[in-house]
């Protein structure tokens, strides 16, 4: 069993090394020698370069010879039996990070080791051409831009030897070979460049170069397999935003001609897959796709750059702000020249950023000098726009669905004129609803509010965006100011209706003008007229109905009567349209045009009204009665100390009265009452009188009720002879101590007492407006030098002497009071002359008995007291 268990553990070992990720890329590659010594073949050096972690150091990570698979391209079968290539070099590509001081936290882990293969295989010439192709697992782990986890991936490393039906001798080729540029430092957020060129030993071809997806192959569970898997492979398993084509984001591109990769490095720390695909052309025919890929590291690090766009437009101030276009190490010191002859400025701002105020419009040349620690330095130019005044605008023109809609540009800029014009129409039916064109149009299929977008540029650089909204409906909109009104009957009234297309109204009944979107009509009877909007075949319809009547009703309303000073609201009934309202008496009125007006009368008032419809009229009229309100009076307010008792007066001039609250009033049916409130109360007044007015006449008197106060004299104490005392009171503003024998003074709330015999004092705690409150406090005059007093028995659950607590006499602070049992636990401690020890612990009554006790303190004079002594409890 030991022995099975062993192989076991060996087996298990040998294929986690096998498959431990170490693979960090590759690049296969061939060198046409010549014909074979076989008839109508050819002879080819096939060389794989492996690129592996620096430290993968196991026997499994280490391959000594690799297989290799060739593929039928016709067919994608294998042919013959894989091909053995032996190790012919192993070298270590670093990037050595005192290589360039201007990298502030330069990457120290950039390191590959890349291991060669290679071996002589003989082909036969074929039409379609061979595909040979190495598998291996694994990648390394937390590779940024593919699915977790990138260790169970494995690669496909491949390269095709084109056949005769690209070209006739496409044969005779040898594949492009990527130049060793890998270890790099390329740092987050920054701009880097990475050279993916490759050279290209036949010197008649061409290669255009592009991002690719790498491929999978191999498996956790066969890491290392003799024979490759047939063609087609599949593609490394992107993460968004990330995919074959964007391995770095779409902040990166990869220049077709030269290979050079540039543009703004990903956030993100870590190793991410690149894969380029370079296309071989002979005489303009693509005669092969040669590949590599490789993981690079986007490192913690900050690269010195001067960096700025080509040019920058300002469009909306004379004001402008300048920044680098990237973060460089911290101490780097910007230096901006404006191009405008005005003085250079200097910053250390970390962004660079700076302000310049330009005094005129212009194209100008800025420079930016970038210089760390007096030896790093660069620098680079941009121009500045500067034209402010470039406000985009449109308008829609048409609603219809069937027809196109006119788009028309209202941009206006100050400065040059408007040059580009780029329409998104928000179609969401098709992705061809854009264009270029300054006023376009363009027919929906859908209706709907669409959003539309605009953006446009002028020749001076300035660009701006707008969006607004088309309304696209299958009827033209009617926009009608009344669909009800009324005449009278000898009226002739004007219609008016608003939209795009021709009008037409009906009935012909008393109409003029019917084919016009303000027709005039004269309905002898209650009439509804139809309007037709005709927009080039899109159709609506809407009504308005005219009333008719042959005269005005109005009833100016009852008479009524109200309290004076009151504001109402006048409510007549009338079918009137228009209105003029007169008074007899002058006073408040809201508007005299309108149907209820607000009035305020200031005697009995009679109010006329004249109500119209059109040339109709008619008249009415309505009374207004005033009476003044009851009488309330109370007499001022008034202020009450606690628990006291406030007189409150009042008189009237009306029928009957009622106070509120009354829960604190001793008679609330008189008007001169008591008042006993816990705190500030309003009292209200409320009188009532017969006479009209309905609302009652009010007055309000305040008893504001000052705080409850609590003297405080102080807790009892005692002294001895010859120690000065001094009392702490406490509880109002004002004191007073009585009797005023042996104090320092008796109207401050801490005098100094001097006494040879037990003394008490009262103090009396009071306000300005005379509320007070009394306290006592007795004091006990030892006729001893200081000391500490402990009874020596107490009986805990006692009437008197149930708790032992330590009496200083003379000592102004208590250190401690312990009591101890008679194994020597300590079973009480504190330091306050307050407390004591009620013979329990945590709760659980102690054994009766003698207990040991110990205080100590410091007397007046600064001399320290020590005390002992026991105490028995008793029970």
């Amino acid at each position: 069993m030991r022995k099975v268990l062993a192989i076991a553990l060996m087996l298990f070992g040998t294929i986690q090394s096998l498959f431990a990720e170490h693979i960090k890329g590759g690049e296969m590659y061939y060198e046409y020698l010549g014909p074979g010594s076989d008839a109508n073949s050819s002879e080819y050096r096939v060389t794989l370069k492996l690129y592996i972690d620096c430290n993968a150091t196991s026997g499994g990570q280490l391959d000594n010879s690799i297989w290799l698979t060739v593929f039928d391209k016709s067919n994608n079968r294998q042919i013959a039996s894989p091909f053995n290539a032996p190790t012919t070099g192993d070298q270590f590509l670093r990037f050595d990070a005192a290589s360039n001081p201007c990298i502030n936290n330069p990457p120290t882990d950039v390191c590959y080791r890349v291991r060669s293969f290679s071996t002589t295989i003989t082909l036969p010439i074929n039409a379609s051409g061979y595909t040979i192709a190495y598998q291996r697992c694994c990648r390394i782990d937390n590779i940024v831009n593919l699915t977790p986890r990138s260790n169970s991936a494995g690669a496909t490393y491949m390269c095709e030897i084109p056949g005769t039906n690209s070209l006739p001798e496409a044969y005779k080729n040898s594949s492009p070979r990527f130049l060793p540029n890998d270890a790099t430092a390329i740092c987050r957020g920054s701009n880097f460049t990475l050279s993916f060129a490759a050279t290209q030993p036949d010197n008649t071809d061409s290669v255009a170069y592009t991002f690719c997806s790498g491929f999978l192959g191999a498996s956790t569970g066969n890491p290392n397999p003799t024979t490759a898997s047939s063609p087609p492979y599949f593609n490394l398993n992107y993460q968004s935003p990330y995919n074959g084509n964007s391995p770095l984001g779409d902040r990166v591109k990869i220049d077709s001609k030269t290979g050079l990769i540039s543009g703004m490095a990903p956030n993100t720390i870590g190793q991410y897959v690149i894969t380029v695909c370079a296309y071989e052309y002979r005489q303009g025919v693509l005669i092969n796709i040669h590949r590599k890929d490789v993981h690079v590291k986007v490192s913690d690090c900050i690269p010195l750059e001067a960096l700025l766009k080509p040019n920058y437009s300002y469009c909306d101030d004379f004001l402008v702000t300048f920044k680098n276009e990237q973060v460089n190490p911290t101490g780097s010191v910007y230096t901006w020249d404006f191009g405008d002859g005005s003085p250079v400025m200097t910053t250390t701002d970390i962004e660079g950023r700076v302000q310049h105020q330009y005094a005129d419009t212009g194209t100008y040349t800025v420079k930016l000098k970038v210089v760390l620690a007096g030896q790093c330095e660069d620098e680079t130019v941009t121009l500045a726009k500067v034209y402010p005044g470039f406000y985009p605008a449109f308008r829609v023109q048409g609603t219809c669905v069937l027809l196109p809609l006119q788009f028309i540009d209202l941009t206006n800029s100050r400065y040059g004129t408007v040059a580009k014009w780029s329409w998104d129409f928000g179609d969401e039916t098709t992705g061809a609803d854009v264009s270029n064109l300054q006023n376009p149009t363009w027919k929906y299929s859908t209706t709907g509010v669409k959003t539309v977008t605009l953006t446009v540029e002028s020749d001076k650089g300035c660009m701006g965006t707008i969006t607004g909204t088309a309304d696209v409906r299958d009827r033209p909109p009617i926009t009608l100011p009344f669909t009800d009104t009324l005449i009278c009957s000898i009226d002739t009234l004007q219609l008016h209706a608003n939209g795009n297309g021709n009008f037409s109204w009906s009935p012909m009944y008393n109409i003029l003008n019917e084919n016009t979107p303000t027709p005039l009509v004269w309905p002898k009877t209650t009439t509804t007229y139809a309007v037709t909007l005709n927009e080039n075949g899109c159709v609506n319809t809407a009504n308005v109905r005219v009333r008719v009547v042959d005269f005005v009703t109005l009833d100016a309303g009852v008479d009524s009567t109200i309290c004076l000073t009151d504001t109402i609201q006048l409510n007549p009934q009338t079918d009137g349209l228009r209105f003029e309202w007169t008074a007899n008496v002058p006073g408040y009125m809201s508007n005299p045009n309108v149907k209820q007006p607000l009035v305020r009368p200031s005697a009995t008032t009679t109010y006329h009204v004249v109500a119209h419809i059109g040339k109709c009229s008619t008249a009415d009229d309505v009374t207004i009665r005033t009476i003044p309100y009851p009488i309330a009076r109370v007499a001022a307010d008034t202020l009450i100390c606690y628990d006291d008792t406030a007189s409150i007066y009042g008189s009237m001039v009306g029928a009957r009265f009622a106070w509120n609250p009354i829960s604190t009033l001793s008679d609330p049916n008189s008007l001169n009452t008591l008042a006993w409130p816990k705190r500030t109360t309003s009292y209200v007044l409320s009188v009532y009188d017969t006479l009209g007015c309905p609302k009652p006449g009010r007055d309000t008197i305040v008893v504001n009720v000052k705080d409850e106060i609590f003297a405080f004299a102080g807790n009892d104490t005692s002294i001895v002879v010859g120690q000065p005392l001094l009392l702490h009171g406490r509880g109002s503003d004002f004191y007073e101590w009585q009797p005023p024998l042996h104090l320092n003074r008796n109207d401050i709330a801490r005098p100094v007492a001097m006494l040879d015999d037990n003394f008490s004092y009262q103090l009396k705690a009071y306000t300005a407006e005379g509320c007070y409150d009394l306290d006592t406090i007795n004091i006990k005059v030892f006729k001893t030098a200081p000391d500490i007093f402990v009874p020596n028995a107490f009986r805990p659950g006692g009437n008197r002497n149930n708790v032992l607590r330590p009496i200083p006499v003379g000592i102004a602070t208590l250190d401690f009071f312990c009591v101890y049992n008679r194994w020597g636990q300590m079973v009480y401690k504190s330091n306050s002359p307050e407390a004591g020890w009620d013979g329990s612990i945590a709760g659980k009554p102690q054994d009766a008995g003698t207990y040991v006790w110990m205080a100590r303190g410091t007397d007046y004079t600064g001399k320290m007291v020590m005390r002992r002594g026991t105490a028995i409890l008793l029970r």
